[in-house]
């Protein structure tokens, strides 16, 4: 494998269409916390950009391992997401209607490991489409990809703050269902398209 300039413009192109679930679930989670210091915007982002970084290469070794088991996983992979982000977007929305926006206020390490892994699930099958890389060019191109991720979902959580502080105690409802359409969104592509 070369590493010539269209190896990285693809890589860059994978990072940014990956990158988009997490860039909206981003700007749902700075509606919720539009106070949020940057440190904690770089964890977020730092986590979704880690998730990015795993799934392919998660494939990548299914595929030079346990190819027959994952084929057979791929298919659930739409459903586990809108299963996840359903069950968020909708307690977001409960919270928000409740009025319990404290409660909701900050995105948890479980709610953030669980949105992890629900945008970054479709990822996976990246692995399939890079089988023939090696080690070295597989993990380059996962880390092109985090890199392209994490600049997105600050970008996200940028927007989300600004946004989220216009709109007040509506933000996490409006966070949920954003949360609720990009699982649609997951779901509809997985299963159709």
């Amino acid at each position: 494998m070369i590493f010539d300039l269209l190896f990285f413009i693809n890589s860059i192109l994978f990072g940014i269409a990956l990158a988009m679930d997490a860039f909206s679930v981003s700007v749902a989670n700075a509606f919720k916390e539009d106070k949020m210091k940057a440190a904690r915007m770089t964890g977020i982002a730092g986590t979704f950009a880690l998730f990015q970084i795993a799934m392919p290469l998660i494939g990548w070794l299914c595929v030079h391992t346990i190819s027959e088991f994952f084929t057979g996983f791929q298919k659930f992979i739409p459903w586990i997401a809108l299963a996840i982000l359903l069950f968020l977007g909708i307690r977001m929305i409960i919270e928000g209607v409740k009025g319990n926006e404290e409660e909701a206020a900050i995105v948890g390490f479980g709610t953030l490991m669980l949105q992890g892994v629900a945008t970054s699930i479709d990822a996976l099958s990246v692995g399939f489409t890079i089988a023939e890389y090696s080690w070295y060019a597989a993990l380059v191109e996962a880390l092109v990809i985090g890199v392209v991720t994490f600049a997105i979902c600050m970008g996200g959580l940028l927007l989300g703050k600004k946004i989220g502080s216009k709109i007040g105690g509506k933000a996490v409802i409006v966070g949920g269902i954003i949360l609720i359409a990009i699982g649609i969104e997951i779901f509809i592509k997985g299963v159709f398209f």
